[in-house]
């Protein structure tokens, strides 16, 4: 499984933002997608999955401002992500679960002004 993130960048805070990730190879056998964040000297932190049935799950951080959606005929998930703040800057990374590994895309940076 590879993922391609995109969509990143500045923006102020209040503001939004959308930021996709492209999955190609064997994405049948991916189960969840989710989105991580990890800011300069922090751990990596999983903000949002999805499953292959949509069910959906959010770190409290998040929750009521950001979205996950995924799009199976681009093979592609999203995450919305509004009411922005300073504390949201971060390089988001994409993830993809089969039953057997978990995969990485190359981040994305996302950076929020206040």
């Amino acid at each position: 499984v590879q993922l391609q993130a995109s969509g990143g960048g500045l923006v102020q805070a209040g503001g939004s933002l959308r930021i996709s990730c492209a999955a190609s190879g064997s994405i049948f056998s991916i189960n969840v997608m989710g989105w991580a964040r990890q800011a300069p000297g922090k751990q990596r932190e999983l903000v949002a999955t999805i499953s292959s049935g949509g069910n959906t799950g959010y770190a409290d951080s998040v929750k009521g401002r950001f979205t996950i959606s995924r799009d199976n005929a681009k093979n592609t998930v999203y995450l919305q992500m509004n009411s922005l703040k300073p504390e949201d800057t971060a390089v988001y990374y994409c993830k993809a679960v089969t039953h057997s590994d978990s995969y990485w895309g190359q981040g994305t940076l996302v950076t929020v002004s206040s």
